[in-house]
């Protein structure tokens, strides 16, 4: 599906993988963008600095009404085409922690709150919209999950983030094969240690040692290699159910 003339919705887009996403769709030609990211974020600003084809709704993914809400202003553009989404959260859990007390529970049920159910559900309201439209090269829609390299091998420390993660990898086939008869596409990236946000917040000794890691090349992703991943499962008719690991080949040590 060429993103030339399509409307689309991409959470967690006010900075980081999601803003880059906006950018290359906005480039591409595409008729409007709905940026949903917290109430919080820079999405207001960016939705202004980009132009008149994008706007900015609050929204937390969790959320059906405010979701529902983001894509009632997609669709003020044209028909949902293509959803990216991006939006989710870390968080640090130890099963046993050095105190000798047990890991956080609300920690856990909160990262896989946004990161997994989150996800169920903004495809979820998503996949029911684009149900309704006319096909366009074959699609009725595109729906771009993210996951994480923590999905295969994630480290100590991680284990709400990894669980989260890996449970969106286990629901791309499945999303594809029950939406597959609705004719709209699910693929989801897997992307490794990437500059985002919340890489910026480490010093640089830490981020250069994490750029080391990948054995090639040997720094870190950029955003706009997701963006230009994302539209090419939009554009790529042909790839569907599938997670794709964009990581420089890195494989991540227990710690």
């Amino acid at each position: 599906m060429d993103v030339n003339g399509i409307t689309a919705v991409v959470t967690g887009g006010a900075s980081g993988l999601g803003l880059a996403t906006v950018r290359r769709l906005i480039n591409g030609g595409a008729a409007g963008v709905v940026i949903a990211d917290l109430p919080s974020s820079n999405g207001e600003y960016m939705a202004k600095e980009l132009g008149g084809r994008v706007r900015f709704i609050a929204a937390d993914v969790r959320n059906p009404d405010e979701v529902s809400a983001a894509l009632d202003a997609a669709e003020t553009f044209g028909p949902i085409r293509a959803l990216v989404h991006c939006a989710g959260r870390g968080g640090a859990v130890r099963l046993v922690n050095r105190d000798g007390s047990p890991g956080s529970l609300e920690t856990y049920t909160e990262v896989v709150g946004i990161n997994l159910i989150g996800t169920f559900n903004v495809l979820r309201l998503a996949a029911t919209r684009m149900a309704r439209n006319q096909p366009l090269d074959g699609d009725r829609g595109v729906c771009v999950l993210t996951a994480s390299v923590a999905a295969f091998e994630g480290q100590i420390g991680q284990i709400p983030y990894a669980s989260a993660k890996a449970g969106v990898v286990g629901m791309t086939i499945v999303a594809a094969r029950d939406l597959a008869g609705k004719a709209i596409r699910v693929c989801t990236i897997a992307p490794g240690t990437f500059d985002t946000p919340l890489l910026n917040r480490l010093s640089d000794d830490v981020r250069a040692s994490l750029a080391k890691t990948v054995p090639h090349p040997s720094r870190l992703g950029q955003p706009d290699e997701y963006a230009k991943l994302a539209l090419h499962i939009i554009d790529n008719g042909i790839l569907n159910g599938e997670t794709i690991r964009l990581d420089g080949a890195i494989r991540m040590a227990p710690r």
